[in-house]
């Protein structure tokens, strides 16, 4: 069965996903109902998450309900209970849209609320991060997440992201990040698909994302406030909501 469910979420493109995932989460949240672990997202608790990940498969930590991952659930905890995201009206940007928010945000009253993306089936426009068709200072909110890595340019990407916020307004720009690495690490040299997934977590990430990040996002203009957010929670809420420990939040302002 964890090969079935490997295959499915490792191999399949993400437009076919999903449209697969209506039909296949109903079945694993129910198959593996339990209490000892909880997706804060939609409260739903289990006995144990699913494997997730690209090569060296991550235990526990894809949620059976809404499919996030750590890094969309202490994004979820961060912005309900340290933001006014959910009451106060706001106009957002949101990248690549994760499914286990869409909806959500989607449906939220107070959000006027944009989705974009090259490729997502769930964008509403289809847009370069590169060269972005919005005006400047237009958004209260970006959420850009998981989406730099991909981009050769990401300094021209981070540029756009500054330029469409308002002076005031709240960016948040995950990536994949090795804390234990100074410097960001790049190498175009290296081609071979499963060499790259192998050194960069994926074959088509661009680089290895070091601390210099904070600093790089500091340099386009942001004030960026390092959030470990899981520290502040606790080690009995990291375990249960099945966080990454220590992963820090990139929160930008302008």
């Amino acid at each position: 069965m964890k090969k079935i469910f490997r295959f499915v979420l490792n191999t399949i493109p993400r437009p076919i996903l999903i449209r697969l995932s209506y039909v296949i989460r109903p079945v694993l949240a129910f198959a593996l109902k339990g209490k000892k672990y909880t997706d804060p997202i939609d409260g739903r608790s289990f006995k144990k998450f699913l494997p997730y990940g690209y090569g060296t498969q991550r235990n526990n930590v894809l949620s059976p309900s809404t499919l996030s991952l750590e890094r969309h659930r202490l994004l979820w905890l961060y912005l309900k209970n340290e933001t006014d995201f959910f009451t106060a009206p706001k106009k957002v940007l949101h990248f690549a849209p994760e499914q286990a928010f869409y909806k959500i945000f989607r449906n939220q009253k107070n959000l006027d609320y944009t989705t974009t993306d090259l490729l997502s089936p769930l964008a509403d426009v289809k847009a370069d991060i590169c060269n972005l068709p919005f005006e400047d200072n237009s958004y209260d909110v970006i959420l850009c997440n998981h989406v730099l890595e991909h981009i050769p340019d990401d300094t021209k990407a981070i540029q756009e992201l500054y330029r469409v916020l308002k002076p005031g307004g709240m960016g948040i720009f995950q990536i994949p990040q090795d804390l234990k690495r100074e410097t960001t690490f790049e190498d175009n040299s290296i081609t071979d698909q499963k060499e790259r997934a192998k050194i960069f977590g994926q074959y088509d990430h661009v680089r290895v994302y070091g601390r210099d990040y904070f600093d790089k996002l500091r340099s386009i203009g942001f004030t960026v406030v390092e959030e470990d957010y899981t520290k502040k929670l606790g080690s009995e809420l990291v375990e249960q909501y099945c966080l990454a420990n220590g992963e820090i939040i990139p929160v930008c302002y302008k």
